[in-house]
């Protein structure tokens, strides 16, 4: 049990239970966001704004707390990366949202994951960053707008702002899926 401790605080503790937690509302935000009735579509939306304030929370928590574990700097960005995938697969499949960028910001997120595990297969640890950080915020905040636009309307300026994050979005992924690769540059030099 001593190698699941980093600073001296046990697996199960309230921030990884709050990860854990993000991860079990993903089925309930697709099953409300699938139906057809207009009240569980806004159950979808403040179904995903709770799992994506979980996010914030647990962070929080597990530092001041100082409850950092490997399970949870494992487990938190896993949990972030498929409620954000479990919302815009389905947008774009709902004509909500274009393929193309959804795409490219899926695939950075598959290649920083796997230039993460090459990372400690190697011994190497690549922190999450800010610019990263900024990219989850940018994503949540692009399903969110999509979503309330989709349920509530967001009036002319609606189509605008949901391109507007979505770019913002892309933008982000790109640059912070550079930054990791820029800082794991030595896994790629021989020798």
């Amino acid at each position: 049990m001593a190698q699941e401790r980093m600073t001296g605080s046990s697996v199960w503790n309230i921030p990884n239970g709050l990860t854990l937690g993000r991860l079990l509302l993903i089925p309930v935000f697709l099953y409300f966001l699938y139906s057809q009735l207009p009240v569980f579509e806004v159950l979808a939306l403040g179904i995903f704004s709770l799992a994506a304030f979980t996010d914030a929370v647990d962070g929080y928590i597990a530092r001041s707390r100082r409850q950092t574990t490997r399970f949870g700097q494992f487990m938190d960005p896993v949990a972030d990366k498929i409620l954000v995938m479990s919302a815009l697969v389905p947008l774009v499949g709902f004509g909500d949202l274009p393929a193309v960028p959804v795409i490219v910001i899926l695939a950075r997120e598959f290649l920083v994951t796997g230039l993460r595990i090459l990372a400690v297969g190697e011994g190497m640890v690549i922190p999450a960053s800010h610019l990263g950080k900024a990219k989850t915020v940018s994503q949540v905040a692009l399903v969110l707008v999509v979503l309330g636009e989709r349920y509530f309307g967001l009036g002319p300026g609606g189509i605008a702002l949901r391109q507007a994050f979505l770019y913002l979005a892309l933008a982000l992924a790109l640059a912070s899926g550079g930054e990791y690769f820029w800082r794991a540059r030595a896994l790629f030099n021989p020798g």
